[in-house]
């Protein structure tokens, strides 16, 4: 048996959407097999693999799902449970996760956040964290410097836009925004270790040896910096309760 890869997809090339982008985005929550509270969460979150960590958390997929980066993907982390916790004893991540899915929410349906009418109450109550699984919302995404020298930066959700800004309207009308950057300090980069040596001129640099032997070109050792980053692998989830994207 042969495989034919002419027909193959060029390769990602990795370039990240850029920090401050308005986008409408479907999230997918990727079952991690850990139990949730309720009937419909069996199975769907993901435990911290932290030693000693009690943390559960949503393992969220983002997808672009209009517009000119349509399509490209993110990934982020909510804690639902566990971690450190407030004077009342509340886990701080879920407080923080539990916001965002709100505003998940508000954005859409088109709800007023400061709308708190009994209708408008009802459409924010779950059955469970999977009713989230394939909800669309207008969100800005940015980009978050990698503090792991092993990996490089990558997209984060940096929040949600609600219906009450007025970039929420302008999306949803399929109007593309310029991104709009956040003005938080960014870490600075690692200073390198030692000062590189000059570099030779292109014609003072000994000509490339050729192939020592005929191998196919996938078979001779990669070169340092070429191996591609191990992308996440999307699992597929069931749909999302068509009554969150109404």
């Amino acid at each position: 048996m042969s495989f034919d890869m002419n027909d193959a997809e060029p390769q990602k090339s990795g370039e990240l959407i850029p920090d401050g982008t308005f986008a409408k985005v479907t999230m997918t929550i990727r079952p991690g097999g850990t139990d949730g509270q309720s009937e419909i969460d069996r199975g769907l979150l993901k435990a911290s693999n932290a030693p000693g960590s009690d943390v559960l958390m949503v393992d969220a997929e983002f997808t672009v799902a209009e517009g000119p980066h349509v399509r490209r993907k993110f990934w982020q982390m909510f804690t639902v449970s566990g971690g450190k916790v407030d004077e009342q004893g509340v886990s701080i991540g879920w407080k923080i996760s539990k916001a965002s899915f709100r505003a998940m929410i508000d954005s859409a349906l088109g709800l007023d956040p400061q709308d708190m009418s009994e209708a408008a109450k009802a459409k924010r109550i779950l059955r469970g964290l999977a009713d989230l699984n394939g909800i669309t919302f207008v969100a800005k995404i940015k980009v978050e410097p990698s503090d792991d020298p092993r990996y490089g930066d990558s997209n984060k959700l940096d929040r949600v836009v609600l219906p009450s800004e007025p970039e929420w309207r302008k999306v949803m009308d399929g109007e593309v925004l310029a991104p709009s950057p956040s003005t938080r300090a960014r870490p600075k980069a690692a200073s390198p270790a030692s000062p590189a040596s000059p570099a030779a001129p292109a014609w003072g640099q000994p000509a490339a040896s050729p192939p020592a032997s005929a191998a196919p070109a996938w078979s001779r050792p990669a070169q340092p910096g070429t191996a591609p980053a191990a992308a996440p692998a999307a699992t597929p989830a069931p749909s999302g309760p068509a009554w969150l994207n109404t």
